[in-house]
Order: C-alpha cells, then structure tokens, then sequence
C-alpha cells in the first residue's frame, strides 16, 4: 500500500523523484526504493511526505484503491465506502465515519439536499454554529 500510494502521489501531483526528495529532505535513491518497496520510510519522513501531499499519514500509510479508482482524498476528505438504503430508507453510517464525525447513538443529524449535487449530512450543532454565523455577519453589515 505505501509504495503504491507514494509513487500515485508523486505523479499525481508531476513531482520527478528528484524534486519529490528535495522537498522531504532525503535523496532520490532513498524515494527510490521507498517506491520501489525495497525498504520503507520512518514515521518523522511519512509525516513530511503527507504534509506535501497534504493527506492525512494514516491514508498515506493504509490507504487502498478500491476497484472504483477512487484515489487518496485530501486531508480532512473522506471516502467511507457505499452505503446500502434500507426499505424505509435508513441507512448505516459506517463505523469509521461515526467515529471521525463522533456520531453516536441519540445524535442529530441533518440531511441537506441539492437536486444536481445529491445529499450531504451535517451534525445539527455545526450547522446552528454557521447560522449563528451568518446571524452574526448580517449584523456587521447593517
């Protein structure tokens, strides 16, 4: 996974194996087997190496392309997996994601829906955060 996933990122983002190096501080032949998987990077380099790719280090170490080619998401974007919709349309939340977005058991959750976008869930306290938010804004301006 982690030669995979560094050798994707680097030429995603049109780094030679040189420029990629520099950019951690280490030499090309290092990146080299590192993509190669002859040997593996310690943590201290895996953490430059996603803060260039900015990616969260657990992605860059665990990450696997699933038969979708959906590739490595941004730091702080997620892919959870799909969801099945149940008869009277509930659906499970995957556990990772509950965790991440600390979701439990009694939590509100609002389900948000654009016609040409789809559906996004946010937490009921986020989104009384961002009207308090715009509340506040529209005061500023008058």
């Amino acid at each position: 996974m982690l030669k995979d996933n560094l050798l994707t990122l680097r030429k995603l983002h049109h780094y030679s194996q040189e420029a990629a190096a520099e950019k951690i501080g280490v030499s090309r032949q290092s990146l080299a087997k590192w993509e190669n998987g002859e040997s593996v990077p310690d943590v201290e380099k895996c953490v430059r190496m996603a803060e260039l790719y900015q990616i969260s280090l657990d992605d860059l170490v665990n990450f696997s392309q699933d038969k979708s080619g959906v590739g490595i998401p941004p730091k702080g974007k997620h892919l959870f997996g799909p969801v099945t919709v149940g008869e009277k349309g509930q659906i499970v939340i995957p556990k990772k994601a509950r965790e991440v977005f600390h979701i439990q058991p009694g939590s509100t959750i609002l389900v948000l829906g654009d016609e040409e976008q789809g559906l996004a869930l946010i937490s009921s306290e986020k989104m009384a955060e961002l009207m308090n938010e715009i509340e506040h804004a529209l005061k500023k301006e008058d």
